[in-house]
C-alpha cells in the first residue's frame, strides 16, 4: 500500500463481532453509494480478537496492534497490559506517520483507545461510536479525543459529562444490510423445519452461551409441542439432537440473515448487535443478559431499556431459571398477538438508518479534510 494520493479513511476497533460488524455495515453503505473506494478503507484491530479473521473474509486490509486490557481494579495484569498499550500506541502512531489518513472512526474496544490517541496526536479527525445504553471505559476514553461521539440511544446522552455534549450525534447502531434481506423460506428449508409451528432461534452470540444451553436442555421438550426450535450451541457444544423440530448447530453463518427472518421468538444474550439486528426486523426477545460477574454490566442494562419500551422479555438473577424460562416461551408462541406487540415496539427503539447516519457523518468530516489539505 502506498501512501501517494490516497485518501486513507481508518477504522479501528476489535474484540468481539459486535465491534466488527457495525463498522462493516458502515463500510458497506459507503461503497454502496460509491462514497468512497474499496482501496481506501482499511481497518486497525488486534491481532489476538477475531477482526482478523472477519476482516479477510470481507476484502479488508487489516492492520494489528497488540491490545491491552483496561482495568478499574487493581490487577497485576495491569503492569503487563500497560506495556501492550504503550506498544500499541506506538505502532499506531508509525501507521499515521506513514499514511496519513483523512480520517479515524473507532467502533470501541480496549484496542481502539491507542490508534485514537495517536490520530488526535497527528492531528487526524477522529469519530467513535457506541453501540451500548452506556458508554464502556474505552468509549469514555475516546471521547475526551473525538471530534465526534455517535451514540445508538437518546437516552445515552445522561452516561457523558457535559464537557462533550456538543460532540453527540444520535445516529443508531448500524445493522448490516445482509441482516435485512433474509427470507424465512430459505431459513426453514436449510434446516429441514416445516414451518407448521412458530420458530424459536436460541442465539448465545458467536461462542455460545453455556447458561443458555443449559437451561434449553431442561425446558426443550415442554416447548417442541407447541414449537420448532433452532439452537446456535457454540463451539465444542455438539450440533447433534434426536428430538424431531429441534435443530442444534453449533454455528450459523451465512443462513443467519434466513433464520432470524424466519424467527417468531429470539432467546439470546443482550448485546447491542443482536438487540438492534432483532429489532430492526420486528422480532419478540426473550433475553438472558450476561450478569455483572462476566461482564460490566452494559447486557443487563440494554436488556433493561428494551424491556421497558415493551420490546423484550427479561431473564436475569434468580429468574434465569428454567420454569420461567418455560413459562415465557410457551407464552410467547401461543400469542401472536404478543410477538407483533413486541415487535413493533422494537422497531420502534431501532427505526434509525444508522449506517446511514454514520457514512453521512463520516463522509461530511472526510471531504472537510481532503478538501483543506
Amino acid at each position: 500500500m502506498s501512501t501517494g494520493t490516497r485518501k486513507l479513511l481508518v477504522f479501528t476497533g476489535g474484540g468481539t463481532g459486535g465491534h466488527v460488524y457495525p463498522g462493516l455495515a458502515i463500510i458497506d453503505e459507503l461503497k454502496k453509494e460509491g462514497r468512497i473506494s474499496s482501496e481506501d478503507i482499511f481497518w486497525i484491530g488486534s491481532g489476538k480478537g477475531m477482526e482478523g479473521e472477519i476482516l479477510k473474509k470481507h476484502g479488508i486490509p487489516f492492520f494489528s496492534v497488540p491490545s491491552g486490557k483496561l482495568r478499574r481494579y487493581f490487577s497485576l495484569k495491569n503492569v503487563t497490559d500497560l506495556f501492550l498499550i504503550a506498544l500499541a500506541l506506538c505502532k499506531s502512531l508509525v501507521f499515521m506517520l506513514k499514511y496519513r489518513p483523512v480520517l479515524l472512526f473507532s467502533k470501541g474496544g480496549y484496542v481502539s483507545v491507542p490508534p485514537v490517541i495517536a490520530a488526535r496526536i497527528c492531528r487526524v479527525p477522529v469519530l467513535t461510536h457506541e453501540s451500548d445504553l452506556d458508554p464502556g471505559l474505552a468509549t469514555r476514553l475516546n471521547a475526551r479525543f473525538a471530534d465526534r461521539i455517535c451514540i445508538s440511544y437518546d437516552k445515552t446522552r445522561e452516561y457523558f459529562t457535559s464537557s462533550v455534549a456538543g460532540k453527540l450525534v444520535l445516529t443508531g447502531n448500524p445493522v448490516r444490510p445482509a441482516m435485512l434481506e433474509g427470507d424465512p423460506e430459505i431459513g426453514r428449508r436449510s434446516f429441514g423445519l416445516p414451518g407448521n409451528k412458530p420458530l424459536v432461534l436460541v442465539i448465545g452470540g458467536s461462542l455460545g452461551a453455556q447458561q443458555i444451553n443449559l437451561l434449553m436442555a431442561e425446558v426443550i421438550d415442554d416447548i417442541l409441542p407447541h414449537a420448532e426450535v433452532l439452537h446456535q450451541t457454540g463451539g465444542g457444544n455438539g450440533s447433534d439432537s434426536p428430538r424431531p423440530g429441534y435443530v442444534r448447530r453449533e454455528y450459523i453463518h451465512e443462513e443467519m440473515p434466513h433464520v432470524l427472518a424466519a424467527a417468531d421468538v429470539v432467546i439470546s444474550r443482550a448485546g447491542a448487535g443482536t438487540l438492534w439486528e432483532c429489532g430492526t426486523l420486528g422480532k419478540a426477545m426473550l433475553l438472558i443478559p450476561l450478569g455483572t460477574e462476566g461482564s460490566r454490566g452494559d447486557q443487563l442494562r440494554n436488556a433493561a431499556f428494551f424491556a421497558e419500551q415493551g420490546a423484550a422479555r427479561i431473564l436475569s438473577g434468580d429468574e434465569a431459571s428454567a420454569g420461567f424460562l418455560r413459562k415465557d416461551v410457551l407464552e410467547l408462541v401461543s400469542s401472536q398477538e404478543t410477538r407483533l406487540r413486541m415487535g413493533e415496539a422494537a422497531r420502534r427503539i431501532c427505526g434509525l438508518n444508522a449506517a446511514q447516519s454514520c457514512g453521512d457523518l463520516i463522509m461530511k468530516i472526510y471531504g472537510e479534510t481532503v478538501l483543506h489539505r
